[in-house]
């Protein structure tokens, strides 16, 4: 049975094989954390892109009490997009906290120089070829065999782990090992946590988990703070002054923008703002394939509402965005396939949230490459924290993008019409009947498309060793980057002359491949692998009765129709 290591490493294969990702600059050794999308990649996001437009901006889902529409009555709202500038004003993310707070502990190897983020040392120290060796060597006898742990220190040790603790002093280490201390150790901690590691890692008894280097076993520093934003300069100077970022979220050119679209468009509150961008972090250990990357594209909406219509999870309201987006998100999920127990959302507690959000759902996705399920999308109520914060940075006054509560009267004359609501750290507010202003909370559900992509690919690949063709992908429709392929048989005796004008017109309307060459087996299998859901075979029985083979991609089978049916069976079948 094959392990999800070894389905990983085949997708992986797949995708380089067939284009769907390439490591970037490849040619020239690769660079760590970049990724390029081959031709059958670009599609597949191209199409995933457009699948989140059109199902979330133009055509968004209705709202919990009524249609979607323009007036402003309960459950209908709208969705407008915009596309900001990947390089902004440096003021945007002092305002946001990124250059004060987005940064995260990092720990700096003393031998091999390598640089881990604190809190995943532990995770990448059992992900490691050396520790997995160590503890086969361990956990297969009681007591372990300490021979075999010095015969593997002075060979293979030597190279997978140079900076253990048994490897550079294994006299030393083995010798604590033998005077009783592994009759002190309880067998379940011994199968929960290893706590051999504090003699094998480090003689002097260190804790693996925060001191071992994952690449070769050495010591590493203290924690120090490290921003995640990549820096860059503005103009001929690189002083301070024309210093800039790349943006690590796109979150923010939708805050700073928020009284521009209101004052352009006839949008009322609730409203969304949505955007589909680049954005950028200076991860330090880049891993599992694209999932973790520092360069990455985000599908975002802001949902501007009024702050009373949220409520905490075990609260009921009349209407509540934060759940009304939470559960729409998942069913968009499951409507591209991505619907097995795989897909597991999971609501954050409350130690997790950040200090602004009342309440987060991550919608997580277990990949091959993991044993728990990682986090694809967030829906996050925000609060008022970010335009108030912009208020406040801009102007100079955290009210400057309250809006008027136009379901209520104006205030009498003369009177205060600045009112106030909580912030999102302590309870949301309630209660506003006789507000006139106040600045609008915000749901925020925030997609990775890179992720998105990789757990579609995940999700789609199949593997049957009874078929001709054992590898397959089988994506939704809608998001297979070629839709149907037409093949002549063979490339001479009148056929390619039937199927090129079949071709043409299924061209015109869906994205199609053409190949006349190498046996069709051949044919067949490279369509499979790239996810097409049906091909057309025009061979010598066309000539008789006008008739095509028509090819199904997920379970082999074969029908024949009449060659003029071609596009309409294609768009009947894939629902399109």
């Amino acid at each position: 049975m094959a392990t999800t290591t070894d389905t990983m490493e085949k997708i992986v294969a797949l995708c380089r094989r067939r284009g769907f990702i390439f490591g970037s600059s490849e040619i020239y050794g690769g660079i760590g954390g970049f990724w390029d999308y081959g031709p059958l990649g670009t599609e597949l996001k191209r199409n995933i892109k457009d699948a989140w437009w059109f199902d979330m901006v133009r055509n968004p889902p209705p709202g919990p009490g009524g249609r979607v529409g323009n007036a402003h009555h309960t459950g209908e709202y709208q969705m407008v997009g915009v596309d900001c500038s990947i390089i902004m004003n440096p003021k945007v993310w002092e305002a946001s906290g990124h250059v004060s707070g987005f940064s995260d502990p990092m720990r700096d190897c003393k031998l091999c120089k390598g640089r881990f983020r604190d809190d995943q040392i532990e995770e990448a120290v059992w992900a490691s070829e050396w520790h997995a060796e160590v503890n086969e060597i361990w956990t297969e006898t009681t007591p372990p065999n300490l021979d075999r742990l010095k015969s593997w220190a002075s060979k293979k040790g030597k190279k997978l782990a140079p900076g253990l603790g048994l490897v550079r002093e294994p006299d030393a280490v083995l010798a604590q090992l033998s005077e009783g201390v592994l009759e002190q150790i309880d067998e379940s901690d011994r199968k929960k946590i290893n706590p051999w590691s504090n003699l094998l890692f480090n003689p002097n008894g260190q804790q693996f988990a925060c001191d071992t280097c994952p690449t070769c076993g050495g010591e590493l520093s203290e924690p120090r703070e490290f921003n995640l934003m990549f820096q860059t300069y503005v103009g001929a100077l690189q002083d301070a002054a024309s210093r800039a970022y790349l943006r690590p979220e796109t979150a923010q050119g939708i805050f700073v923008n928020f009284k521009n679209v209101m004052d352009s468009t006839r949008v009322k509150i609730p409203f969304g703002i949505a955007q589909i961008g680049k954005a950028f972090r200076n991860e330090i250990n880049p891993r599992n394939y694209t999932f973790r990357s520092r360069e990455f594209e985000q599908m975002e909406i802001e949902f501007f509402c009024k702050p009373e219509e949220f409520c905490r999870p075990g609260e009921p309201t009349s209407m509540d965005w934060y759940e009304f987006w939470r559960d729409a998100r998942i069913r968009w999920y499951e409507s591209l396939n991505i619907k097995s127990e795989k897909l597991r959302p999971r609501e954050q507690g409350k130690d997790e949230l950040a200090h602004y959000s009342s309440a987060c759902t991550d919608i997580e996705y277990l990949f091959p490459f993991s044993d728990e399920p990682q986090e694809l999308e967030g829906v996050a109520h925000r609060g008022d924290f970010d335009l108030r914060q912009h208020g406040k940075f801009a102007r100079g006054d955290d009210m400057a993008f309250a809006v008027i509560n136009d379901s209520e009267p104006p205030a009498s004359a003369g009177a205060d019409s600045r009112t106030s609501t909580t912030s999102p750290v302590s309870e949301p507010a309630r209660g506003l009947k006789s507000a006139v202003r106040y600045v609008p909370h915000v749901i925020e559900p925030s997609a990775g498309v890179d992720r998105f992509a990789l757990a579609v690919i995940c999700e789609a690949y199949c593997h049957d060793p009874d078929r001709a063709s054992p590898e397959f992908m089988k994506f939704h429709p809608r998001l297979a980057p070629i839709k149907a392929a037409v093949f002549p048989l063979v490339a001479k005796d009148g056929l390619p002359e039937i199927a090129e004008p079949i071709y043409r017109e299924i061209k015109k309307h869906l994205p199609c491949q053409y190949d006349a060459k190498q046996s069709i087996g051949k044919r067949y299998a490279r369509m499979d692998e790239a996810g097409t859901p049906y091909c057309f075979t025009i061979d010598g029985q066309t000539k008789q009765d006008g008739t095509v083979t028509v090819r199904n991609r997920d379970d082999a089978s074969q029908v024949r129709i009449d060659k003029s049916r071609c596009l309409d069976y294609l768009k009947d079948k894939l629902r399109l």
